[in-house]
């Protein structure tokens, strides 16, 4: 019997190939795909520049306020003149580094700034302002010296319950080995060491050599210090001793662990 022939076996083949819906091809399914990756990429696109319109090219989202905290020395009104932070400019644009440059440059009291955009329409300023631990005398005026030995601030009026630095190396070789400035920090950092009671009755500092150091205190008192070396100590010495001999005039911590107090 003989098989079936080329014919047959191709209408045999179509049969089983199952049919797809009506007017639809591979070729349309791979146009119809590219179609919606098209438009969905334009919609990005579109989504896309509508964000970037709102923030930088609409009058939403723009500069109209700006806000200081922190301040104690300094008024609101002079940060904000410093600052020059561009009022009408998108928020997004405000160069905050170039913000808190220039409040370092004019403000020399400013020690840090926190430049923060608050949205919709504000910049805030957090100021964090230098304190003095150390005074120098300069003609009728004073120089604020804070933490770090930075010279920050000149004033005409003596800050209150800040001691005074009297710098008197000239005859010392300390100045010749060490300098004014190394000198300076040493005096800042005893500054630092000194207990807080202590620090509120400290009228002057009194340095004449790197390991000559005396404390003035209210009331006549004195305190010889030393050099900077052994701080804490020396001051958890020096509490002792005010509290066990309240009515002393005089008390050596130079070596702390032989202490000595007097009268005067």
């Amino acid at each position: 019997m003989a098989g079936p022939t080329t014919a047959q076996r191709g209408a045999a083949h179509l049969a089983d190939t199952p049919a797809g819906p009506p007017g639809t091809s591979s070729g349309g399914r791979r146009l119809s795909g590219r179609v919606r990756l098209l438009l969905a990429g334009a919609a990005v696109l579109l989504v896309a520049a509508a964000a970037v319109w709102t923030l930088y090219g609409s009058s939403w989202f723009r500069v109209e306020q700006v806000t200081v905290t922190g301040t104690d020395v300094l008024t609101p009104a002079e940060v904000e003149a410093a600052a020059a932070v561009p009022v009408g400019d998108p928020l997004l644009s405000v160069d905050t580094g170039a913000v808190e440059a220039r409040l370092a440059r004019e403000l020399p009291r400013v020690d840090s700034v926190d430049v923060v955009r608050s949205w919709p329409d504000g910049i805030g300023l957090e100021v964090t302002e230098r304190k003095p631990v150390l005074v120098l005398e300069k003609g009728a005026k004073f120089i604020e010296v804070d933490e770090g030995g930075v010279r920050f601030a000149t004033v005409g009026r003596r800050p209150a319950h800040v001691p005074l630095l009297e710098l008197e190396p000239e005859r010392s070789p300390s100045l010749r080995r060490y300098g004014a400035e190394r000198l300076l920090r040493e005096a800042v950092r005893i500054a630092g060491d000194l207990p807080a009671g202590v620090a509120g009755e400290t009228k002057a500092v009194r340095m004449t050599s790197y390991d000559s150091v005396v404390l003035e205190l209210t009331r006549d008192r004195t305190v010889l210090w030393g050099s900077g070396e052994q701080g804490p100590v020396k001051a958890r010495v020096l509490t002792a001793l005010m509290k066990s001999s309240p009515k002393a005039g005089h008390f050596d911590v130079s070596a702390p662990s032989a202490p000595a107090v007097s009268k005067s």
